[in-house]
């Protein structure tokens, strides 16, 4: 079901899903939405310095994206594993050491996955390398989708960079080194873990795009969320998902909003992180753990003015957040001139910038 009323009719041709990352990462294209005014302008991504101003922040996420894909059978099945989140201490605290959520899904013959029934509980997904993967039930009650299973080896992180590649949709034409979906904020993690999926709004970003940012008084304050798998096909909100937002990003986001500067989240993730650590009045505190919650236009957003995303399907749960920010009426104006300009969707695609 559409979740803005006026994408209900919008359709997204085959053609304008990205196959594949530009040759540039800076020279995808950059769709414009300013609230206020009620306009939407296009631009090249190299253009953001100059459409963001002194004192504005950049929130960007620094989780690095895991080679979460791996083959297996069960029985005489083959299967892909995407798997999407580490469980312990898991979201509600006890007793889930070492148990992943996971996504079993079925290979094609283009070397995508098309969607499998989960389970059965109890399943054995046997593993390259000798390991296991014990099936144990639903990850939640929402759905079959994902489930919590038990992995036999000891470091899952460090068994994904042995085995793992990226997950791949059908959407793309072919296998991408680890390398295109890890973004230039990204950060190797104590623990070794990560994003399934990648932080794709912070893709188009360069080294030198961040230093002519900076150059014009942009700050950038770094969060962490390791992104679960996304639900490609069905569209469901989000679940938990481990974040940290650290003592002097806090400080900075709230510096900023006091001295009027503007606050713009590069990408969803960066969104949930900063809404998870703000209280009622939209001040941000240090907070870490994992968050469940799911923004919507009647709940808000409290300490975010701006968002950097890319384009989603007008299906995706996504677009609850996106309205909340800018409005349903932006919005519907944003995406209608993104199919008309034949702008491209999915990771590797264009960005959108909404703006208060």
């Amino acid at each position: 079901m559409t979740v803005v009323a006026g994408l209900r009719g919008l359709r997204v041709p085959p053609e304008l899903s990205a196959r594949a990352p530009a040759e540039r990462r800076d020279g995808v294209r950059l769709l414009v939405g300013r609230a206020a005014a009620g306009e939407v302008s296009h631009h090249a991504f190299r253009e953001l310095p100059a459409l963001l101003r002194a004192g504005d922040v950049l929130v960007v996420n620094t989780s690095r994206t895991l080679p979460a894909a791996v083959d297996g059978r069960i029985g005489g099945e083959a299967v892909t594993v995407h798997f999407s989140t580490r469980q312990d201490p898991g979201p509600a605290g006890a007793g889930v050491a070492g148990r992943w959520a996971v996504e079993v899904r079925t290979p094609d013959d283009r070397g995508t996955t098309v969607p499998r029934p989960g389970g059965p509980a109890g399943a054995v997904v046997e593993l390259p390398g000798g390991e296991r993967l014990v099936l144990e039930g639903p990850l939640s009650p929402r759905g079959d989708r994902m489930w919590l299973a038990r992995p036999s080896m000891a470091d899952t992180a460090a068994y994904l960079h042995r085995h793992g590649r990226p997950i791949r949709y059908a959407y793309t034409e072919r296998d991408q080194p680890l390398a295109a979906y890890q973004t230039v904020f990204s950060v190797p993690s104590p623990d070794g873990l990560g994003s399934a999926e990648m932080p794709s709004a912070g893709r188009p970003f360069t080294s030198g795009l961040v230093t002519s940012l900076v150059s014009r008084g942009v700050q950038i304050a770094p969060i962490v969320l390791h992104t679960g798998v996304a639900s490609a096909e069905t569209h469901e909100p989000p679940y938990p998902e481990w974040f940290e937002v650290s003592p002097s990003t806090a400080w900075q986001v709230n510096a900023a909003r006091s001295g009027g500067g503007r606050v713009v989240a590069v990408g969803t993730t960066a969104v949930r992180a900063l809404e998870s650590a703000a209280d009622g009045g939209g001040t941000v505190r240090a907070a870490r753990g994992w968050t469940d919650l799911v923004l919507t236009p009647e709940r808000g957003v409290r300490a975010v003015d701006g968002l950097l995303t890319g384009l989603h399907e007008p299906e995706a749960s996504h677009l609850l957040m996106l309205e909340a920010v800018a409005g349903a009426a932006l919005l519907e104006r944003v995406y209608a001139q993104a199919v008309r300009g034949r702008y491209l969707w999915h990771e590797f695609g264009d960005v959108n910038l909404l703006l208060p």
